[in-house]
């Protein structure tokens, strides 16, 4: 049997195209690529407005069952169908998010996709990039620097110290910067308080640049930001501390979405990287909307399962950017259906079709769930070599119960030419006019209604519960003028309840809502559910401890 390569070994071989080629592919003029070595480049503004007349192409969005630790491929499933599209003819762009640092050196792995269907250069998409995420921690922090200097110097806002909102990030876990006490040290230091550190793909300056339109509607959006609040509870603005003019320069390049390709040498844009257990998990508008004007299809995904990443997909950022995607796809596996049926990760070699039976229930969720906003939906199945003939048929007799239909997909191992058969079917679905968006909750809808409606439609539990403060604080934001915005829920992705071993298709759960976040720049309301941190730890025996460079210079551990 042939060796297996690892994902970065076969990156590593790729046959990678200079990026003005692949920029000419979709109509880019190489004068409005701004180059980042030989294999990626940002699309600059002026494109980006000259195309604004053209047609849409079809919008398709890739999501996925609770993720398990035997691993679901919605980015691989991603690569692989915009691959497999250009594969029968169409003109198809991948549009995904970065990669944050802090689960390459934690737990979870790079975000290129993965076997023959990944983007290229994985290690610097894996890493720094085009740096992006640095003028995001930037300039969050310079808006924090910004509020500590401001009370340091005689505080004529009136900010109450005891109210600051605004907390400082960095791209990286480190469960100890959660909670701090900063400005210790005397006079010199400022006035101590309490403080705290998010992931950058928390920051609202993340959500922002991923929602705006362009640079005019970035820096309005980065004023409306909240920072604090006096002793009345009056809000003081980002913009009343002039921080707004020059974050909007820190992130004038990072604004501007990525252009890399696919192992085949196809289109993909990378730009923004929000997660979606904490923030709304979906790639840039810019991006996806010039993708859009660029080509017939455009593939994009939603993070981790559809119960967070379509949801925010459909209810916040199609709702924001007018999008009206044609069909979604989910991707499950037979081994994820195992775990679900409660099949321990060292049993899951062996075939098992009662499990898989019994874990289809997650994924039935799913499909109900999709289909609740009006799109259409195929499951893609993303083999695995242990899966057995059995089991594959058990899970598309599933879904074709479910009034679907599950297409086995081995684009993993065969690139485009393993996913033909879901091209195709996209192609028909998207072609035929089925779908009927809409988001699940209309924008007049009060706050906690909102959060009942996504507990009881969607996570299937009987209701949300909050203490009467947080009940009174949202209360206060539609008074406010704010109750229009939809909600933005952070809760575990492993479960449909905040409880992350309660798997499969629970029922009758309530899910308690811990705190609640106004992110009026970026334009939602963040609902902190059960456990959830927006600054994870590392685990015992982190990713970190096996990345390293070898004897010829190359990184090795990356994936």
């Amino acid at each position: 049997m042939a060796e297996v390569k690892s994902d970065i070994e076969i990156a590593r071989a790729a046959r990678k195209k200079p990026i003005q080629e692949i920029g000419a592919k979709i109509g880019i003029p190489t004068e409005h690529l701004l180059p980042y070595g030989h294999d990626k480049a940002k699309v600059s503004a002026e494109f980006i407005k000259s195309v604004k007349g053209n047609k849409d192409g079809k919008l398709i969005l890739v999501t996925a069952i609770n993720p398990t630790p035997a691993g679901e491929g919605k980015t691989t499933t991603t690569v692989g169908l915009g691959d497999g599209l250009n594969r029968i003819g169409k003109k198809a762009i991948v549009c995904i998010r970065e990669a944050s640092l802090g689960p390459n050196f934690g737990v979870k792995g790079g975000a290129a996709g993965g076997g023959l269907a990944q983007v290229v250069p994985m290690e610097d998409m894996n890493l720094h990039f085009t740096g992006d995420f640095h003028a995001i921690t930037t300039a969050h922090n310079l808006l924090s620097a910004l509020i500590d200097n401001h009370i340091y110097w005689g505080n004529e806002l009136g900010i109450d110290i005891r109210r600051v909102a605004w907390r400082r990030v960095m791209d990286m876990n480190d469960r100890a910067l959660r909670e701090i006490i900063c400005s210790l040290g005397g006079v010199a230091n400022g006035y101590p308080r309490e403080a705290g550190f998010d992931i950058t793909v928390a920051s609202e300056v993340m959500a922002i640049l991923c929602l705006a339109t362009d640079l005019k509607d970035l820096e309005k959006r980065l004023g409306d930001i909240i920072v604090a609040y006096r002793r009345d509870k009056s809000p003081v603005y980002a913009r009343d501390l002039k921080a707004d003019g020059a974050m909007a320069v820190l992130l004038k390049d990072a604004m501007q979405p990525n252009l890399v390709q696919t192992l085949e040498n196809n289109p993909a844009f990378v730009h923004g990287g929000p997660f979606a257990n904490i923030a709304h998990g979906c790639n840039s508008v810019v991006a996806t909307t010039t993708a859009l004007k660029l080509a017939d299809y455009v593939v994009t995904e939603a993070g981790f399962g559809a119960d967070l990443g379509a949801e925010k997909f459909f209810d916040i950022k199609c709702r924001k950017a007018g999008l009206k995607p044609s069909a979604a796809v989910i991707v499950a596996t037979v081994r994820a259906m195992k775990m679900n049926g409660g099949v321990k990760k060292e049993d899951l070699g062996k075939e098992n079709i009662e499990a898989v039976k019994k874990g289809c229930a997650n994924l039935g969720r799913h499909i109900e769930n999709v289909k609740q906003f009006g799109v259409p939906a195929v499951v893609a199945i993303n083999h695995f070599t242990t899966d057995t003939e059995a089991e594959i048929q058990a899970m598309k007799d599933f879904v074709k119960a479910q009034g679907a239909e599950a297409i086995l997909c081995k684009h993993w191992a065969q690139g485009s030419a393993g996913i033909e058969d879901l091209a195709r079917k996209v192609v028909e679905i998207a072609e035929s006019g089925a779908s009927q968006f809409s988001p699940l909750y209309p924008d007049e809808m009060p706050l906690f209604e909102k959060v009942n409606t996504i507990v009881k439609r969607i996570y299937r539990g009987d209701e949300a519960i909050a203490d009467k403060s947080i009940r009174d604080q949202l209360h206060a934001w539609e008074q406010a003028g704010y109750g229009n915005l939809p909600v933005c829920m952070a809760k575990t992705q492993y479960s449909f309840s905040t409880d992350p071993n309660l798997r499969g298709a629970p029922t009758g759960h309530t899910v308690p809502v811990r705190e609640v976040r106004l992110s009026a720049g970026a334009g939602f309301v963040v609902i902190i559910c059960g456990e959830v941190m927006t600054m994870p730890g590392l685990p015992k025996a982190p990713s970190s401890e096996k990345i390293f460079l070898n004897e010829q210079g190359q990184i090795e551990g990356l994936f």
